[in-house]
């Protein structure tokens, strides 16, 4: 929860200076223990959140405006999928049951049916409540009533689930409680989502107004996403280490030793998007975006989606930096090096890519400079670097390659082992050529799938790999759904139909397959009790071996 400037001024009891070290960090089992499985957030999320722009001054009207400047923006097509309304929208009082409900001013068709609005447009609803008594808006007497979770988490899972909610915000808001007593908490409403049956990202702060225990365990066992840092805000550097407002750098700075904990299903959450919203300059936005994006951070935009200038559009929607940020295999970017001023960051994509940052913290221009064996083991003899923002390939000497940038910004390049296919911008023409190559037949494709089922839901991650000796340019995997199954959302490929033999066809970034490359696709689908994977698959028309 971000704060208000009402909560800046309540003094903390709790030190507000940690030191993140990878010694450091503690690690805790949750109670009961069990690590979160739940089959949603396999990437980092992608959405956008009211709290930024609007704090407690939401109504339907505006979440529906926003939705539909989702749509209209591009974001959706660009991967933006949850709208998730934040404090501020219940009711101040329970109803007769104990039910939840909508303020009845704000949210006159209620959240069910606002939930239904934002699905008709092909988007996710998220909503925001609190695991204690009160939210954080109630907490500091900006919003009226008292119904935090308390004592109601099955019951508010349940009317989550029957609004049609696909990701919750928990954000813990007092001071009081040990980090046990946060996993025990935590772990409740995850089981009480859990048990629900539906699908719903489970997103938490244990920071706000507390020592500050984000940084200090991997809460995958608890959560999709948590916050590392006390509150952001559209500053690049507040001087705070971890504490209340938390400027972009500071933040990088305390995520940075986190990497480890990144993996599909559970990321480091550096807080919700200020591009858009000022108090930085066009650099530092950019910057703010690709460091969120190379350290799969979740993507969740802040600013007015209904009034947004170009800037702010290419920043938010730039293609590369989303691939980078939603790469199936899910790390974190490690750092490489970092004297004070330059620093290096690293991240491993699939088919042998690395996505790499240079990233200048100081106060003016300077020129970083790396290799490819600084960045990570790439197969083959040659390189290819793509530059993540002109999408223009760079050149190297002797795998060395190295940029002059400006203060406090942030290049962000590709780099691709022998075979690297060139992203190329198409413009529409009088006449319109269709290739496509066809692997070897028999043999030349291998396809390998893992499922992870639980009540009626299911994701399958699947690995294509061309066995062939020649380069695949342009693919569909076609293969038949196990009956019962039910496709309703997928990564990195395009779906159709939805169930029976349904065909994946490529995103444009992923088209080509070089010989002994990879691709990783996915989906999640809906089941009536079959969980099996598909028996076979065929590559552009090609039985595939499978494993």
């Amino acid at each position: 929860m971000k704060r208000s400037p009402w909560r800046h001024r309540v003094a903390h009891a709790m030190s507000a200076a940690l030191l993140v070290a990878a010694g450091m960090v503690t690690v805790l089992n949750a109670d009961p223990a069990r690590a979160l499985d739940n089959g949603v957030a396999r990437t980092p999320p992608l959405g956008w959140n009211s709290w930024n722009t609007f704090g407690c001054n939401i109504n339907e009207t505006l979440i529906r405006q926003m939705t539909d400047a989702m749509v209209s923006s591009g974001m959706r097509d660009a991967g933006y999928q949850y709208v998730v309304v934040d404090d501020c929208w219940m009711n101040p009082n329970r109803d007769s049951a104990g039910n939840l409900q909508g303020d009845p001013g704000r949210f006159p068709s209620g959240m069910k049916a606002l939930g239904d609005y934002i699905h008709a447009r092909g988007l996710k609803f998220g909503i925001y409540q609190a695991p204690l008594t009160e939210t954080c808006a109630q907490y500091f007497n900006s919003y009226p009533g008292s119904t935090g979770a308390l004592g109601h988490e099955e019951q508010d899972a349940r009317q989550f689930a029957a609004w049609g909610v696909d990701y919750l915000k928990y954000d813990w808001c007092s001071p009081s409680g040990t980090m046990d007593d946060q996993v025990r908490t935590f772990a409740k409403m995850r089981d009480a989502l859990r048990a629900t049956g539906r699908p719903i990202v489970y997103s938490i702060n244990s920071n706000s107004i507390h020592d500050k225990t984000g940084p200090r365990r991997n809460w995958g066992d608890v959560s999709n996403m948590w916050r590392t840092t006390e509150d952001i805000t559209n500053k690049w550097d507040t001087g705070q280490t971890n504490g209340y407002p938390m400027g972009i750098q500071n933040i990088v700075n305390v995520t940075v030793p986190l990497a480890s904990y990144a993996k599909p299903g559970s990321f480091n959450d550096m807080d919700m998007l200020e591009v858009g919203r000022g108090g930085m300059n066009d650099t530092e936005m950019r910057s703010h975006f690709a460091l969120w994006a190379i350290m799969a951070s979740p993507l969740i935009a802040g600013n007015d989606l209904r009034n947004m200038d170009a800037a702010t559009q290419a920043i938010l929607k730039n293609p590369n930096l989303i691939a980078i940020n939603q790469d199936p295999l899910g790390y974190q970017a490690r750092q490489v090096s970092n004297d004070g001023t330059r620093r290096i960051l690293s991240k491993t994509l699939s088919s042998n890519q690395v996505a790499v940052a240079l990233f200048n913290q100081g106060s003016s221009p300077t020129t970083i400079s790396t290799d490819r064996w600084a960045v990570g083991g790439l197969e083959g003899v040659d390189i290819t670097v793509r530059d993540a923002w002109t999408n223009a390939n760079v050149p190297t000497s002797d795998g060395k390659f190295s940029a002059t940038v400006p203060a406090h910004g942030t290049a962000v390049y590709v780099v691709k082992g022998s075979g690297f296919p060139t992203t190329t911008t198409t413009t529409t023409t009088t006449t319109t050529t269709t290739t496509s190559t066809t692997p070897d037949p028999g043999g030349s494709c291998r396809v390998t799938s893992t499922v992870n089922a639980w009540n009626t839901g299911l994701t399958s991650d699947t690995t294509i790999t061309n066995t062939g000796s020649a380069p695949i340019s342009g693919w569909s995997l076609a293969f038949t759904l196990p009956g019962g199954q039910t496709i309703t959302s997928g990564w990195n490929a395009s779906y159709s139909p939805t169930s029976g033999q349904v065909t994946a066809r490529n995103a444009s970034y992923n088209a080509d397959i070089a010989p002994g490359a990879s691709v990783s696709i996915g989906f999640q689908a809906n089941h009536t009790g079959n969980t099996d994977k598909p028996s076979s698959y065929t590559l552009n028309g090609a039985t595939c071996t499978t494993a």
